[in-house]
């Protein structure tokens, strides 16, 4: 039987039966069965059959009921009824039965989806899977990095490579999920819970050998990527080797303090999860200890909260801790908001270079309406506890944010390969490290020049899926001895939240590179949100993001500390 048409099947069954749930609403009872049929087989058909996950199941189902009750309930039935959708207290609590029965729902299709794709294995047998004969092993490609490059460079090659056991395909990273880094500042700002916006490499890689671990150094003579011992213990001396024919280099980039010490010992840095959660937590300490604070001076200190650089992560950063520290002041009776300070410093004279002068004043300007404070051509030169020292004047403040600059991998230092100024190994327009046979790089790491404009290509995530489809056709190429294809990319524009349901966008307008169409304001905030929620990989993560911004429209931010702060 054809896999997906035994899922929708079990989904049409498991759809109708929860849709039982649904008919019991007073109002389009029939549509409401129907909606629920067709949600059932899409549910269904988008999973991949796991057996006895009945909790899983049941909380991604429940969770998909919040937004399908937000948008057939509030926004569809009331247009249906010729009247405009509004999101007054009055209509919400009109609609809470209905929000029950969604839930309901959800989690009744899970339920029932669930035990319909186990009976279906115990009757039928598991879905069919592609045979493949056995060979010998012969070929070795090794990924190290399981960012937005490495990630999607693994995913390209798993289809090139599919039915060919001959090719072993390993990826190697400090952690086991991908990070959806566009969302990082939500989870600072206390709109997303942090593992809403990872994804786990092990459930995502269906055929790569996926390896946690710490790349310690890589011997290009003997080919051997080498881990530190405490990634993975390997005989007596805890080292651990793995050998490859093909390498491909997607690092990614750290933080680069510009050679200040004492900034890159104080300052919070913003580029993994924990980052983001420690600086909601330290957030929130701030307000705790500002509480108790009777001295103004100190407790301005408190909260004040400064942002190192103007770009994307520093304006989305300031934005969101902006909405987030302006949104908990009702729980904290004694704190005004006149005493709260969002500060971002930038050495350049605006913020957000890679959009048009327009759009930024504009996105400054709605910052600056909400309290966000801005010190432009102006350099941080040194911190100290409870101070942050500038080119001209100081801040008194117990919390920086460094964002104003990364470097590549510091692992590149060590390899005898040439680099640019920035230190990215230099790449040749077919993605390969000239005359290193077998030896790839993209992303962040990597040096890359369009093969059609000849301008160097920006490290942002748009360009590194790209540019990981392009190596990975290569990598194929070669092994089957086909000619390589050279990378080109347009850039399709760029998206940026200022907060407060605000945001940019500079949309590319396609074989005309010196137009562009440009959206600012509620529009290119919806925007922003559909087209990452539609990037974002995994329904599962996809729902439970959903769930959480509809959430954060009826509830104040939540302000439990999660981890212990030393």
């Amino acid at each position: 039987m054809n896999p997906i048409f035994r899922r929708c099947s079990i989904g049409i069954l498991s759809g109708a039966a929860a849709s039982a749930v649904l008919t019991a609403t007073p109002h389009y009872a029939l549509w409401n069965w129907i909606l629920g049929v067709g949600i059932g087989a899409a549910y269904s058909a988008g999973l991949r059959p796991t057996r006895r996950a009945y909790v899983d199941n049941l909380l991604a189902g429940a969770s998909l009921g919040v937004p399908l009750w937000g948008l057939v309930s509030v926004i569809l039935i009331p247009l249906l009824s010729g009247q405009m959708p509004e999101w007054s207290a009055e209509q919400m609590r009109q609609s809470f039965p209905a929000l029950v029965g969604w839930v309901v729902y959800g989690a009744f299709l899970g339920i029932a989806n669930q035990a319909l794709q186990d009976s279906a294995e115990y009757l039928f047998g598991p879905e069919p899977t592609p045979k493949v004969s056995e060979v010998s092993v012969n070929k070795r490609i090794v990924i190290l990095g399981g960012g937005f490059a490495g990630m999607r460079t693994a995913e390209c090659l798993e289809e090139g490579l599919r039915g060919d056991r001959s090719t072993i395909l390993t990826l190697v990273n400090e952690t086991n999920a991908l990070l959806f880094t566009p969302m990082l500042a939500e989870v600072a700002g206390s709109s997303l819970e942090p593992s809403h916006i990872s994804t786990p490499l092990r459930s995502t890689l269906r055929r790569a050998e996926f390896i946690r671990g710490v790349v310690e150094a890589v011997d290009l003579e003997k080919r051997l990527v080498i881990l530190r011992p405490d990634a993975g213990a390997d005989g007596a001396s805890g080292r651990r080797e793995v050998p490859y024919d093909q390498l491909v280099f997607a690092l990614g980039s750290i933080s680069n303090y510009l050679g200040m010490t004492n900034i890159e010992k104080f300052a919070f840095n913003f580029k993994s999860l924990l980052d983001a959660i420690r600086i909601r937590n330290h957030v929130i300490e701030m307000f705790e200890r500002a509480d108790l604070e009777s001295d103004p001076a100190l407790r301005s200190s408190l909260l004040t909260f400064v942002i190192a650089g103007g770009g994307f992560a520093g304006v989305e950063l300031a934005g969101a801790l902006n909405d987030f520290a302006h949104g908990i002041l009702a729980d904290y009776p004694r704190l005004h908001p006149h005493e709260l300070t969002i500060v971002l410093v930038h050495s350049r004279d605006r913020i957000l270079p890679e959009l048009s002068e327009s759009l930024a004043r504009y996105a400054q300007e709605k910052m600056q309406l909400r309290g966000v404070s801005f010190r432009l051509n102006t350099r941080i030169v040194d911190a100290h506890p409870g101070v942050v020292l500038l080119g001209e004047g100081e801040i008194h403040t117990e919390t920086l944010v460094w964002t104003a600059g990364t470097t590549p991998s510091p692992l590149l230092k060590s390899l005898p390969l040439e680099k640019d100024k920035r230190g990215a190994l230099v790449v040749d327009d077919t993605l390969a490290v000239p005359w290193c046979a077998g030896l790839w790089a993209l992303g962040d790491c990597a040096a890359v020049t369009d093969a059609t404009t000849g301008h160097p290509c920006p490290p942002t995530a748009q360009f590194a899926l790209r540019e990981a489809e392009v190596l990975a056709s290569n990598i194929l190429a070669q092994l089957e001895g086909r000619p390589t294809r050279k990378f080109h990319f347009d850039s399709l524009g760029a998206l940026c939240v200022v907060g407060h349901q605000t945001a940019c966008a500079e949309l590319s307008i396609p074989f005309i590179r010196s137009r562009s169409l440009q959206f600012s304001g509620l529009f290119a905030w919806l925007l922003w949100r559909g087209i990452y929620l539609a990037k974002l990989p995994g329904w599962e993560r996809k729902i439970r993001v959903l769930m959480d911004w509809t959430l954060d429209l009826f509830f104040p931010r939540d302000i439990v500390q999660t981890i212990a702060l030393k």
